[in-house]
């Protein structure tokens, strides 16, 4: 197989995730919840896979008229922001104004993200919350926190994508990935567990999910309180 039949292949494979941004709209219209997340989790071990075959086939070189890089924010976008804003919203979490606010808050805070082209720290993490709301809204579907700390953690991340607080990459940012990569694997196996057995109450995926999430959102930003050893 060319290399250029290869390249072609790891664009192909990247686009799956736009099917599969739609299985999960469906599901959700529905209101099919746990269905929704397995696709989102789904598209989320996509998204996981083809940034590493993309640079191994080099892409940009052997396919460089396809643009990954859009192709790669476009479907984020549907899967990361737009799909579970609407699932949050729909589902009643929150009530009134409140879903209404966190909609506004979660679509409008992350489009203004995405095109920022200072989002990528030097070691390949991000500067801000990197828009990863199906990641918080599935852990919220799952734990099912007072409202009002929803709203709270929803306008507190927001806040944080307009800063230099770091969030690291799992796969990319190298310092600690060692533990970072597994935690990350373990997160998405909780979240796989979770949405399988319908969010049922006091599943352990639940606390699973509660301590890789902590670890995943607090790791950046205790990477700049604690330096690297030189």
């Amino acid at each position: 197989m060319s290399p250029r039949l290869k390249a072609l292949l790891v664009h192909l494979f990247t686009a799956t995730g736009a099917v599969l941004s739609m299985l999960a709209m469906l599901a959700a219209a529905e209101g099919r919840w746990s269905l929704m997340f397995l696709w989102l989790v789904v598209a989320l071990a996509v998204d996981g896979i083809d940034g590493p075959l993309a640079r191994h086939y080099e892409v940009k070189t052997n396919w460089p008229t396809y643009d990954g890089v859009l192709l790669d924010l476009i479907i984020d976008y549907l899967t990361y922001v737009f799909i579970p804003a609407f699932a949050l919203f729909q589902s009643g979490l929150l009530p009134g104004w409140t879903g209404w606010l966190a909609i506004i808050v979660i679509t409008y805070a992350s489009v203004i993200y995405f095109v920022d082209t200072r989002m990528k720290t030097n070691d390949n993490s991000f500067a801000g919350f990197p828009a990863c709301w199906n990641m918080v809204v599935l852990v919220l579907f799952a734990l099912e926190p007072n409202f009002w700390l929803m709203l709270a953690i929803i306008v507190a991340l927001a806040a944080t994508m307009f800063t230099n607080l770091k969030f690291i990459h799992p796969v990319r940012t190298e310092r600690w990935r060692w533990l970072s990569l597994p935690v990350a694997l373990a997160w998405t196996a909780f979240a796989a567990r979770a949405a399988w057995v319908d969010f049922a109450p006091g599943d352990i995926a639940h606390w699973g999910l509660a301590i890789t999430s902590v670890y995943l959102l607090l790791a950046g930003i205790a990477q700049q309180l604690v330096p690297p050893r030189r």
